[in-house]
C-alpha cells in the first residue's frame, strides 16, 4: 500500500514572490497554486471586446480595468487572474496586486468553469468591493451577471443579441453583439 502524496504549501509571500517573475500564472487557494492555461482564440475576443470599451469608458478615472494578466486578492488566502477586472485600489497600490475589485467578469472554459460558477463566485460574493460578477459563455451567447442589491445578490441572465448588459457598477452597458464582435462560433473553441 502507498501512502498519499503530502501537498506543498506555500506561504502568501512565497506565492507573491515567485508569482513576479514565473513563467507561467499561478492562482492561490489557501496555500496551494494552481497553474493557469492558455485561452483560445474565441475567448481572447471576448474578454478583449470587454476590457476595450471599460478601457475608454474608465480613462483617467479613479477606477481602472485591467485584463488577465493582474493578480486580485479577495480574501488574505485568495488570489486570482479575472480576464477582466475593475479595480478601485488608491494610489500607489502593489503594482502586482489589485484589492479593491468592483466589477469582475470571467470567460468561461471547459477547464475553469466550475471554479468560476462556484469557488470564486462565492468567493467574489464575500468581497465587500465586488458589485458585479459576470460569467460571459464563450461556446454560445450567454452572459450571466450576478449583481450585488442590498445585502442580496441578483441574477439576471442574457441571451439575444440585442439585449444590453448593464455594467452599473461602472456605468457601463453594451448589447451582447458588442461583447460577442468578431466571436466566430463555428471555429473551435478550447478543448
Amino acid at each position: 500500500m502507498s501512502l498519499p502524496k503530502e501537498r506543498f504549501s506555500l506561504s502568501v509571500a512565497e506565492y507573491l514572490e515567485g508569482e513576479k517573475d514565473a513563467a507561467v500564472r499561478h492562482e492561490y487557494v489557501a496555500g496551494q497554486a494552481y497553474a493557469m492555461a492558455g485561452a483560445s482564440a474565441r475567448h481572447n475576443r471576448i474578454a478583449g471586446n470587454i476590457f476595450a470599451r471599460l478601457n475608454n469608458l474608465l480613462d483617467g478615472a479613479e477606477c481602472e480595468p485591467f485584463i488577465s494578466d493582474m493578480k486580485v486578492s479577495v480574501a488574505p488566502d485568495l488570489y486570482y487572474y479575472p480576464d477582466v477586472v475593475v479595480t478601485c485600489d488608491p494610489p500607489g497600490a502593489d503594482p502586482y496586486v489589485r484589492t479593491e475589485p468592483r466589477l469582475v467578469v470571467e470567460v468561461l472554459s471547459p477547464s475553469t468553469e466550475r471554479a468560476d460558477r462556484h469557488e470564486k463566485l462565492a468567493a467574489y460574493k464575500n468581497c465587500p468591493s465586488v458589485l458585479e460578477y459576470a460569467l460571459v459563455s464563450q461556446d454560445r451567447m450567454l452572459v450571466e451577471l450576478h449583481r450585488r442589491v442590498g445585502d442580496g445578490w441578483q441574477t439576471e441572465l442574457l441571451t439575444e443579441p440585442v439585449e444590453r448588459c448593464a455594467f452599473d457598477s461602472v456605468g457601463l452597458t453594451l448589447a451582447l453583439a458588442d461583447i460577442y464582435r468578431n466571436v466566430r462560433f463555428d471555429e473551435p473553441a478550447e478543448a
